[in-house]
């Protein structure tokens, strides 16, 4: 199990469990492990998702985005899904929690 820490100083769990669960859906994520753990430290902007859980994104490549959704519970976190796209816009319509 691996942890990155949010902008909000939470411990967000990556589970071994969880990382074959997107790796199944998103094949395309093999070999980006820390790319996802990087976009929750370090992310260029946070939207609210809709259930209350937090959809951080960074640009990792040439107009490649990394976006990763999960959710802080008190002082606990954790990740719920990740996957790369080329078009962010319909996250540009969510409230932002973080950055620009």
């Amino acid at each position: 199990m691996e942890h990155a820490l949010s902008k909000n100083g939470i411990s967000i769990r990556l589970t071994n469990e969880r990382w074959i669960h997107i790796i199944i859906g998103h094949p395309e994520l093999i070999g980006y492990h820390i790319e996802v753990l990087e976009t929750i430290k370090d992310p260029e902007v946070i939207y609210a998702g809709k259930s209350g859980e937090y959809i951080a994104i960074k640009n990792i490549k040439n107009k490649k985005y990394m976006v990763v959704i999960y959710k802080e519970l008190n002082n606990d976190g954790f990740v719920i899904n990740a996957f790369k796209t080329n078009n962010i816009k319909k996250f540009k319509k969510r409230r932002v929690i973080w950055g620009n």
